[in-house]
């Protein structure tokens, strides 16, 4: 017997919402089969799960719903195939170059915001000492 899940099921156990579950389904990343009257009910298997779980993986690690299609199918598919092996690895290497154009940019970034930091500092630290000092020149002077 094949383990069956619901889409509240599976949405509970992966938090995310069933809409979203849906979603997936019409962009063909998940194949429930239907019951009930009008075939309304969506009964998901085990592979569905897996790739539920792959799909919500690689978006997290910002792969497109495209990419990710590509990717599950070539999980599902012979691996030893060169043809399937060629294109995995180009998928991952053009996702590799994205991520790391994001962290360089990242990194140029938060230097960028470092030295805003120091300057702002600096600036604060400045006024402060000049408030400091009028003040005391307010002050009336002891006798």
């Amino acid at each position: 017997m094949t383990t069956q899940y619901t889409i509240t099921e599976l949405a509970r156990e992966f938090d995310v919402t069933p809409r979203a579950i849906r979603f997936y389904e019409d962009q063909g990343l998940l194949a429930p089969s239907r019951e009930g009257a009008g075939g309304l009910k969506r009964v998901f298997s085990g592979r569905d799960r897996t790739r539920l779980k792959l799909t919500l993986r690689g978006k997290r690690l910002g792969f497109t719903l495209s990419e990710i299609r590509t990717l599950l199918d070539l999980y599902e598919s012979p691996t030893d195939t060169l043809p399937q092996l060629q294109a995995f690895l180009d998928t991952v290497m053009h996702h590799r170059e994205i991520l790391e154009r994001q962290r360089a940019d990242l990194d140029a970034t938060l230097e960028d915001l470092a030295q805003y930091e120091t300057q702002a500092r600096a600036l604060l630290e400045r006024n402060a000492a000049h408030e400091s000092a009028a003040h005391e020149s307010d002050a009336p002077a002891k006798t």
